[in-house]
């Protein structure tokens, strides 16, 4: 429906309630219609859904057309993410938020600060995609309400063109809500648990959920020690629990990420069920670690399987944790790939230990021997050390090739020493090219950054706080913020805007014409950025 349509729409309807309506401006419901365009979470959660379908298929077509996001902890940040993709580059196209349960951990637990352990309030998880969402459609109200300032101006004016402008710009105003895709860690519980968690998350506006293959309540963050997975019956029964929640809540496209830890996991919790040799449960345990038995040796306490008519006793650690083979990972995650493909994921993560292309590319290999059209979203994560990981990469394949690396230290590659150096510059070469490369070599349909947020708010408030209480003094704030919100186009900068203050005046006109008391008349201090 146009803006004109709701204008004729809105009439009719005022109309119809005669005097008792009189004070209600067609035009202003029209425009408060158009800036509130998502009503439900639900109607984001389908929306963005079929955003992510039609980037999926696009990718099939094209590698060239992967997609990428950057973790968000806050719903401001999420919106100051989007209002820079659309300032920057015109559009929103392929352009996502991620939702990292690390950053949740981390900086939204009534608990304070805690580790990437599922220990934080599970609730605190659809309460930030609601969060997020909120902010977006603000920006949505927000960009929408200066387009309808402009086109009074316009009218004004008398400026029939710029009029008609503004209208289609309006009519093809690109919406700030693009897809989140939300990580509901292991799910919080059982499948019963993850259902209703992931029941929340869609509502809130969630179209991708991203399930981990850990253990619940030993959950640990991907890149640290102790993971531990679980057979793959249960991941499956959390796949399909979040399965049923988006096709009862009508989000019948909704995307299910399935996480594989395996890679990085040495242990698991149990020994998984077994039907017949050859089944699941058997190849699962057909990793595990552990010594032939004679019957007659088995101990008090001891657990014992049958392998292919041995007996085989697990090693089991005082933790009561059974350990994996060793050099077993990269086969447990292509096992854990094919069967979650197969039984209702869309895309698949497989958590790596470093960014390696061809290390990923191996694995993505021979799961799509199995399924040709397997596609990953990896975690492009502030947890490797880039630099150092692209320059070993470099002085190894110099090293392989028999060129000259013996001007280099490997050991000590990090160094400033080496940035102006060609190894130094073929390395950030090879990093600046990854997610396209690792696009078409590896399958990754999605790159994104889990907690870069984290890093750069650290990393500004440093600066700003080495500098204003430094010898710069105001100035610190003045040369090293406010000059340069301003000169490279801000939004924020006129801060009153952004927080909704001119949203607010438009809706007092509404509300009260020549009686509202508004905010941005000439002695708001905000005119002084107009410029």
């Amino acid at each position: 429906m146009t803006y004109q349509d709701r204008i004729t729409a809105a009439d009719r309807l005022v109309r119809r309630h005669g005097d008792a309506w009189a004070g209600i401006d067609a035009g202003a419901v029209a425009r408060m219609q158009a800036q509130n365009r998502f009503r439900t979470g639900l109607d984001i959660a389908r929306h963005t859904a079929a955003i992510m379908r039609r980037d999926m298929a696009a990718y099939d077509a094209d590698p060239a057309a992967y997609t990428q996001s950057l973790g968000c902890w806050h719903g401001f940040i999420a919106q100051q993410k989007i209002i820079s993709i659309k300032k920057h580059f015109g559009t929103t196209d392929r352009r996502y938020l991620y939702l990292s349960g690390w950053m949740v951990a981390a900086l939204r637990s009534q608990f304070g600060p805690l580790p990437d352990q599922s220990m934080h309030e599970k609730t605190s998880v659809p309460a930030l995609i609601e969060e997020l969402y909120t902010f977006l459609r603000q920006a949505d109200a927000r960009e929408l309400g200066m387009m309808f300032r402009d086109l009074d101006h316009a009218r004004d004016a008398g400026n029939a063109i710029e009029e008609q402008r503004l209208l289609n710009a309006i009519d093809g105003h690109e919406t700030h809500v693009v897809p989140v895709i939300a990580d509901i860690d292991a799910g919080f519980g059982n499948a019963e648990a993850t259902y209703l968690l992931a029941r929340k998350m869609i509502e809130a506006g969630a179209c991708a959920l991203q399930i981990e293959n850990q253990v619940s309540d030993e959950k640990q963050c991907g890149h640290q020690d102790g993971k531990v997975t679980v057979p793959h019956e249960d991941f499956l029964a959390k796949i399909r629990a979040c399965r049923y929640a988006f096709l009862e809540l009508g989000v019948d496209d909704g995307i299910i990420v399935a996480r594989t830890d395996s890679l990085g996991a040495g242990l698991t919790k149990q020994i998984a069920w077994s039907r017949e040799s050859g089944d699941l449960g058997d190849q699962y345990n057909a990793f595990l670690d552990g010594d032939e038995i004679d019957p007659a040796r088995i101990g008090n306490g001891d657990v014992v399987i049958s392998r292919h008519g041995r007996l085989l006793r697990p090693k089991r650690l005082p933790s009561n944790l059974y350990r994996f083979r060793e050099g077993t990972g990269e086969d447990r995650c292509v096992l854990d790939c094919i069967t979650a493909l197969r039984h209702g994921a869309d895309l698949l993560w497989i958590e790596t230990e470093k960014p390696h292309i061809e290390q990923i590319a191996g694995m993505v290999d021979r799961i799509r021997a199995v399924i040709p059209n397997a596609k990953l979203v990896y975690n492009n994560s502030p947890s490797f050390n880039w630099t150092l990981n692209f320059r070993q990469q470099v002085f190894d394949a110099w090293a392989a090739a028999g060129e000259d690396v013996s001007g280099y230290d490997r050991t000590r590659l990090m160094s400033v020493d080496y940035d102006a150096t060609p190894l130094g510059i073929e390395a950030d070469e090879r990093i600046r090219t990854f997610q396209r490369d690792a696009a078409a070599r590896a399958g990754i349909f999605h790159h994104l950054i889990t907690l870069p947020t984290y890093h750069t708010a650290a990393l500004s408030t440093d600066h700003l706080a080495r500098d204003y209480f430094g010898e710069a003094g105001m100035l610190g704030y003045v040369k090293g913020v406010q000059r340069t919100e301003i000169r490279e186009g801000i939004a924020c900068v006129r801060h009153q805007n952004m927080s909704g203050s001119d949203l607010g005046d438009d809706h007092k006109d509404y509300f009260a014409g020549e009686a509202a008391l508004k905010a941005g008349g000439a002695h708001n201090t905000m005119n002084q950025f107009a410029a």
